[in-house]
């Protein structure tokens, strides 16, 4: 018993997770996770995120030295090397404004990102519903190719029927006549023997005149399974494009989520109209605060002003902190004269000797402090002027492409209501062709209708049949469509 409950159990967790492996959440999931074009462009995204700490950094310190290849003598001692570390800083708010603009460069890389992904959403979605309108045409076809195989059999049995029909009237017509003849034959002779009998008693018209009309009978029967054949045929062969042109769109659809063309796809058999409902207004809303596009052109500009603050702030002086290190060594002691004779004098040179003997051999330690003088200003109004007409192009670039977002929205709308529409007609037409299919087909069977009315409207109803499938997946790709330009792939 335990046995066969984690059976059970298995079985339902594998029927589970298929369902949610080979549902089309799961395929976006997939080819969000392994596109290589998305994974591109979050990579660009973190790189851009690097950015940010480079451009508040400070600049490198500067380290200078030098060393003497003979010492240079000076008055306390032999200077040997020197020695200078000098720190520049900008003007206050710089780095600030440099740490903003890295920062709305890396918002764009990450709405082209969001723009690529959509992208490849989208794609998905088209290439699914596509999927599924060459999955219901196969249906169809098969349907189609079934109510031909029950026509053909109709025909055969009419023919059959036909074949049949005519060889039991004959023989019943030809034994009335000679049973015809014999009594009337048997009358005269009793009536009178020498009468002669009239040739319309003895004539076999009867059974002569049905061979014509049955040879004809059996000619249109075979004809017209003939003709069902035919049509069965054009069925199979269009049967075969379909499953040819399924395997090239999986593998199509497998490419988006960057997995081999082998793998297995799930296809459903019925294809549904998505139902969903449409305010311009709210669309419209949604398109200025979510699109990718306008997104990225905001943080443009937004980086553009940063920029410009950035290089407003670099007009301004900069300021350096330093330190300079001289390594002295010490001076020998020069020799006192030999008669020790001291003159009253010699007394400022004694005590100034006695002075440079207590700094003889001292490092010395010297602060410094630089300042820049951004005298040519030219350069710097250039800089001003050059991020206003790069600020004035974002704001231009950003009218531009909500008209054009919004014109795309109206005509995908405009596209949106022809598929309904035509939705709305073909089921209307595929329901009519379906009842008078059906009325036809009875008429066929009693002989009281020809086999190419039946035909043309059986050619009518797949007609109508792969044209609601065809439009229900314009329908769904143009839903898709409106979610991308709303960017509502994130829900």
């Amino acid at each position: 018993m335990k046995q066969i409950i984690t059976t059970i159990l298995s079985i339902i967790m594998y029927l589970t997770v298929s369902a949610q492996t080979d549902s089309l959440p799961q395929y976006l999931k997939i080819a969000a996770e392994n596109n290589p074009g998305v994974k591109a462009g979050f990579l660009t995204y973190r790189a851009a995120l690097q950015k940010v700490p480079q451009a508040g950094a400070l600049q490198d310190p500067q380290l200078d030295l030098g060393f003497f290849l003979q010492p240079m003598e000076i008055i306390d001692g032999k200077q040997v090397a020197d020695v200078k570390l000098m720190q520049m800083f900008p003007w206050f708010g710089t780095r600030k404004a440099a740490r903003t603009e890295a920062q709305h460069m890396a918002k764009m890389a990450f709405e082209q990102f969001r723009e690529t992904r959509d992208k490849l959403f989208l794609d998905v979605y088209t290439q699914w519903f596509t999927l599924c309108r060459l999955q219901q045409q196969l249906i169809n076809n098969q349907d189609n190719k079934k109510l031909l195989m029950h026509l053909e059999e109709l025909a055969l049995r009419k023919f059959t029927a036909g074949n049949a029909t005519p060889s039991s009237s004959g023989e019943r017509q030809k034994a009335k006549g000679e049973g015809g003849s014999a009594t009337s034959a048997n009358a005269m002779s009793g009536m009178n023997m020498n009468t002669t009998p009239s040739p319309l008693a003895l004539s076999p018209s009867p059974p002569m005149s049905s061979m014509p009309s049955m040879s004809q009978g059996n000619t249109s029967g075979m004809s017209d399974v003939l003709q069902i054949r035919l049509e069965i045929a054009e069925i199979d062969n269009n049967i075969e494009n379909i499953r040819s042109e399924i395997q090239a769109e999986k593998a199509k659809f497998n490419a988006l989520m960057n997995r081999s063309a082998e793998n297995m796809i799930q296809i459903p058999d019925s294809l549904k109209q998505i139902p969903f409902l449409l305010d311009i207004s709210a669309a419209k809303t949604l398109i200025d605060t979510r699109n990718p596009m306008l997104n990225m052109i905001n943080e443009e500009e937004s980086a553009y002003r940063a920029k410009a603050e950035m290089d407003k702030k670099m007009s301004y002086p900069m300021f350096g902190i330093g330190l300079q290190y001289m390594l002295i060594n010490k001076k020998p002691a020069s020799s006192t004269p030999d008669d020790g004779m001291s003159d009253m004098s010699n007394m400022s040179d004694v005590n100034n000797a006695i002075g440079m003997s207590s700094m003889n051999g001292r490092d010395m330690i010297m602060p410094m402090v630089s300042i820049s003088i951004p005298i040519y200003r030219s350069k710097y109004k250039a800089q001003q002027r050059e991020n206003a007409f790069l600020q004035q192009a974002s704001r231009e670039k950003y009218i531009d492409t909500q008209n054009m977002l919004e014109a795309e929205l109206y005509r995908t709308k405009h596209r949106l209501d022809a598929a309904e529409r035509r939705i709305s007609l073909y089921r209307k037409q595929t329901e009519l062709a379906q009842t008078t299919f059906n009325l036809m087909i009875r008429e066929f069977t009693s002989g009281k209708n020809d086999l190419s009315n039946v035909i043309q409207v059986q050619r009518q109803l797949l007609d109508y049949e792969l044209k609601t499938a065809e439009a229900v997946a314009d329908y769904n790709t143009m839903i898709a469509n409106i979610q991308k330009l709303m960017s509502d792939y994130d829900k």
